[in-house]
């Protein structure tokens, strides 16, 4: 069992008995409080999104294959959206495996994946995605290209527009992903799984409230 928060941009805390995750918890960019990392694993998207904490159990923030608690974790390079093909990569994708179920977190990365970077994502039961755009990171339209290629059963949206959020540019709203989408919208004010008999039988999205 784990249960997921959003806490506004790219940033959630994954939690089960055993270890917590915080994903991207440099929340100062946006105008908020950086999350604690205390005894939890740092994982970032970007080196950028890491408040590099001295009491994190772990920083994670690149590629690689790395195991906590009951986290088996893959990192994946990839190209951010605003950079060419020849730049380096400096996006990781995370593969996160919590006993049965997998997880895709996905940062600010370019929306079309090689046929290589999907097969090592592999089969995926929940995707985590931006889907704010107008430049800064993926749009509805990209991050629902992206769900057709994963393919999962649970999409988890961040990074759209808030307006306790001070972006560096404007976001769109996540009803402009839902629609274009196309699937129905359950909302909760933190996710609590209990393995994968517990996903929904066909494409869902899941709103998770900012606490």
């Amino acid at each position: 069992m784990f249960e997921i928060e959003y806490k506004g941009g790219n940033t959630l805390i994954i939690s089960t008995k055993k270890a917590t995750i915080v994903t991207d918890p440099k929340l100062s960019l946006l105008g908020l409080k950086d999350i604690a990392i205390k005894d939890s694993v740092e994982l970032a998207t970007e080196e950028r999104f890491a408040t590099n904490g001295q009491d994190a159990k772990l920083l994670i923030e690149g590629p690689g294959e790395y195991g906590v608690g009951d986290f088996d974790i893959l990192g994946i390079p990839a190209q951010r959206h605003l950079d060419s093909e020849a730049d380096q990569k400096k996006s990781t994708i995370y593969r996160i495996e919590i006993g049965d179920v997998r997880v895709a977190l996905i940062g600010n990365i370019y929306e079309k994946l090689t046929d290589d970077e999907l097969e090592e994502i592999g089969v995926i039961d929940i995707v985590i995605l931006p889907v704010g755009g107008n430049g800064y990171t993926l749009d509805a339209t990209g991050a629902t290209g992206l769900v057709g290629k994963i393919d999962p059963k649970l999409v988890i949206p961040v990074h759209y527009a808030d307006s306790a959020l001070k972006y560096e540019v404007a976001q769109d709203s996540l009803d402009t992903f839902v629609k274009e989408l196309g699937a129905p919208v359950e909302t909760v004010a933190k996710y609590k799984s209990k393995g994968v008999s517990s996903l929904p039988a066909s494409l869902t999205v899941l709103e998770i409230t900012r606490s």
